[in-house]
C-alpha cells in the first residue's frame, strides 16, 4: 500500500455533515477487507473476525473542523458559524470551499494592514466574512445550512513529512486501513472490529454512539497530539518522527497502556508516553464510559498546527503505529495479558 498516496487523497477529500468525499475513498479501501456496516453520519465500521469472539475495537475519527453558513448577503458574502475548534488567528485569507448546490470557492476576507492598523483577533467569527465572488447571484448555489471546509491540497514538505487539511484525523484513519490491509489474511486470535466514526471534533458523537452498540471487549482510540514546534513546551508535545504518542490517564486502562509500551520496546518500535490528566479530549473519554463501560487506550500521532489547513505529520510515525497495533492484536490484546 502506498500510504503517502492513501493519506494525501483522504486529506484532500471532506467528510463533514453531509460531505462525504473522504468516506467514499474510505469506502472503496475498505471494501477490500470485508463488508462495510454504515451508522448514523458518516460513521464506518469493519470486523475482521478472529479464531476467539474476543474483540478489540479500533477507533479512529473520519470528520474534520470546518463551517456552516449562517447568512448569505446581497453582495455575495457569506457568515459562517464554526463546527469544531477554529483558532480565529488564522483565518483572514484563507481558501475555502462551499458546498451548495455546486462546490464553490470562497475566501475568508482580509482588510489591508495600510487600511486597519488594529491587529486585535475579531471576537467572534461572525465577524470575518467570507467572498464567494458571486455577487447576488450567490443566493443561487448558496444557501443557509450549507456547510464550508479549507480549500487545500496536500504536499510533501520533505521525505516523508506531510502538510494538509483535515490530517485531524484522517492520520488515524489512514493506519486503520494500513493495519485492516496486513490483518485481512492473517489467523488472528481475536477479532478486531475497526471504527471510523463521525462528529468527534463536535463533542465525540459518533464515538459515543457507536460504542454504545458494539461488544467489543475492549478499545484503541488512534488520534492525533500536538507535534513539536517553536515556543510549544516540550511537556505538552511530541517530536514528529519519534513514533506514535501511547496515552497514559486514569480515563485509560493502565493493563492496555503497560501491555503497549512493553511490545513497544520488544519490538523496536519508535514510541513516545503522553501523560494526560482526568481527560484525553478524544474519542477515549466517551468510549471508556459507554454502556458498562469499554477499556481504553490511546495512541496518538503527533500533529502540528492543529486544526489548521497545514496541518502536518511524518509518514513514519503512521507506520509505526500501525507496526504496534498489528503487534498488539497478533498477541491477543489483553486477553492474553
Amino acid at each position: 500500500m502506498n500510504i503517502e498516496k492513501i493519506l494525501t487523497e483522504l486529506s484532500n477529500g471532506c467528510a463533514i455533515g453531509s460531505v462525504t468525499d473522504a468516506v467514499k475513498l474510505l469506502e472503496k479501501q475498505l471494501s477490500k477487507y470485508g463488508t462495510i456496516e454504515k451508522s448514523n453520519g458518516l460513521t464506518r465500521s469493519l470486523t475482521i473476525k478472529g479464531k476467539d469472539d474476543y474483540t478489540l475495537l479500533i477507533d479512529a475519527h473520519i470528520d474534520e473542523v470546518g463551517f456552516v453558513v449562517t447568512d448569505v448577503s446581497d453582495s455575495g458574502f457569506l457568515t459562517v458559524s464554526n463546527l469544531g475548534g477554529i483558532d480565529l488567528r488564522h483565518l483572514a485569507a484563507k481558501p475555502v470551499t462551499i458546498h451548495g448546490k455546486k462546490k464553490v470557492c470562497g475566501v475568508f476576507v482580509s482588510t489591508p494592514p495600510h487600511l486597519d492598523k488594529n491587529d486585535a483577533v475579531p471576537e467572534n467569527i461572525s465577524k470575518i466574512k467570507i467572498d464567494t465572488g458571486l455577487g447576488n447571484s450567490a443566493k443561487d448555489i448558496i444557501s443557509v445550512g450549507d456547510y464550508v471546509t479549507y480549500r487545500q491540497t496536500a504536499d510533501i514538505l520533505n521525505g516523508d513529512t506531510v502538510c494538509g487539511k483535515s490530517l485531524d484525523n484522517r492520520a488515524g484513519v489512514a493506519t486503520l486501513i494500513l493495519l485492516a490491509e496486513r490483518l485481512h489474511k492473517k489467523r488472528l486470535p481475536i477479532t478486531v472490529e475497526f471504527l471510523f466514526s463521525d462528529a468527534e471534533e463536535l463533542g465525540l458523537r459518533g464515538a459515543k454512539t457507536a460504542a454504545f452498540k458494539s461488544t467489543a471487549d475492549e478499545a484503541i482510540i488512534i488520534d492525533v497530539s500536538f507535534g513539536d514546534g517553536p515556543d510549544i513546551p516540550a511537556t505538552k508535545c511530541g517530536i514528529l518522527g519519534a513514533g506514535g504518542m501511547i496515552g497514559m490517564s486514569p480515563v485509560l486502562n493502565r493493563d492496555i497502556t503497560d501491555k503497549l509500551i512493553l511490545l513497544a520496546s520488544d519490538n523496536a518500535i519508535p514510541y513516545q508516553n503522553e501523560v494526560m490528566g482526568g481527560k484525553t479530549s478524544t474519542n477515549a473519554d466517551a468510549v471508556s464510559i459507554c454502556g458498562g463501560g469499554i477499556p481504553s487506550g490511546l495512541i496518538s500521532i503527533p500533529l502540528r498546527n492543529m486544526h489548521t489547513d497545514v496541518e502536518t505529520v511524518k509518514l513514519d510515525d503512521i507506520i509505526s503505529v500501525a507496526d504496534l497495533l498489528e503487534k498488539y492484536i497478533l498477541s491477543g490484546g489483553l486477553k492474553n495479558a
